[in-house]
């Protein structure tokens, strides 16, 4: 049974992951005026694509990344899991940060400020130049793997909990089995989690809280079936949350304020739950082609970003003309490198370990 959870998990990590291309290819078309490493302009259909997934994108792998961490313990001691958190996540986020990070601050740089000097005159900056951590302005930045570190941390401090717990609390150590309507209440705290320890708009609040009840709650076998039997009727509130929040937030041209977070965490919650209970109904098997891809998430998370940005760099002035095209085309072009990039990197035992990849065997 253990094993079949694990499928479904994997599989609906990687389908998250592989959407991160073009999710991080909208950003540069963004209506809300934030900066990117190339800006080209907002637009409304576009950005509708990030409003619609932003709720339940990230929140996803941290649900699962809970749920994995139950079925972890159980074949690990905290330290060999601690250990094994290390290698696959501090290991990629620094050699990231060192690597892939000062390229696309180079290129915020040059977009955006338009900065004259070289590459490597410019990598000096990127570790003096502390700002507002976002690089988009050339200076020092984490990137994509702000959620490693988030992950990372999240880890640690839920393993601290579970350990007291179980010292502490008899049978604690056991998931949560709740009637279903009961689940569907755990959206309630939401709201009040966005904003909580959060930066740079990514709540640490939250993503503790979806870690913590994908560990105890969800990764339990009735409620596994649960979510699986209530798919379709969570899915339709995750939907039509989710419109209602694309409409509010780009399309009406109004602040709608306190409703406009409470349909962001609807859509949050029942999408996840209605997720999971997809994944378990068509997604809990293993083929050769959900194992080559689940083989390839790490190293596609750590280079797409890269991709993306230098894609749209480079197409910026051959297709300013068509923005279908500037968002389509370096799409594509993202795709078939960060592929390429990452079956190399697969070839490299240095390279494989350096993104966090386990080790065939």
């Amino acid at each position: 049974m253990a094993n079949m959870r694990k499928s479904f998990i994997d599989n609906l990590r990687w389908m998250d992951v592989f959407l991160l291309i073009p999710y991080h290819a909208a950003q540069s078309f963004n209506t809300w005026g934030e900066l990117n490493y190339i800006y080209f302009g907002s637009n409304k259909a576009i950005s509708s694509f990030i409003v619609f997934f932003s709720p339940f994108f990230m929140p996803l792998l941290f649900l699962l990344a809970g749920m994995s961490t139950r079925y972890a313990l159980k074949k690990r001691s905290y330290g060999q899991y601690i250990i094994e958190r290390v290698k696959r996540l501090i290991v990629p986020l620094i050699f990231g940060v060192l690597t892939f990070c000062p390229m696309l601050a180079y290129i915020g740089d040059l977009t955006n400020y338009a900065y004259k000097g070289s590459f490597w005159e410019h990598y000096k900056i990127f570790f003096t130049k502390l700002t507002d951590l976002t690089g988009f302005d050339g200076g020092f930045h984490v990137g994509q793997f702000w959620f490693l570190l988030y992950l990372f941390v999240i880890s640690l401090v839920s393993v601290a909990i579970i350990a007291l717990a179980n010292k502490l609390l008899k049978n604690s150590n056991k998931t949560v089995c709740m009637p279903f309507w009961s689940i569907c209440l755990m959206v309630i705290p939401l709201p009040f989690l966005y904003d909580l320890i959060s930066v740079g708009g990514k709540s640490f609040a939250e993503y503790l809280y979806i870690f913590l009840i994908g560990h105890y709650v969800i990764s339990d076998d009735e409620m596994i079936e649960k979510a699986q039997k209530y798919r379709l009727h969570t899915l339709i509130i995750g939907l039509v949350a989710g419109i209602a929040d694309v409409y509010m937030f780009i399309w009406s041209g109004k602040d709608f304020g306190t409703i406009n977070v409470i349909a962001k965490a609807l859509a949050e919650w029942f999408t996840l739950l209605a997720l999971i209970g997809i994944g378990k109904n068509s997604l809990d098997h293993k083929n050769k082609v959900s194992e080559y891809m689940a083989e390839r998430s790490f190293p596609f998370f750590s280079l797409h970003f890269l991709w993306i940005v230098l894609f749209q760099y480079w197409f910026a002035d051959a297709l300013s003309s068509n923005t279908f095209l500037l968002f389509i085309i370096p799409i594509i072009c993202s795709y078939a490198a960060t592929i390429i990039c990452s079956e190399i990197c697969l070839k490299v035992p240095a390279l494989r370990f350096l993104m966090g990849t386990k080790n065939k065997g």
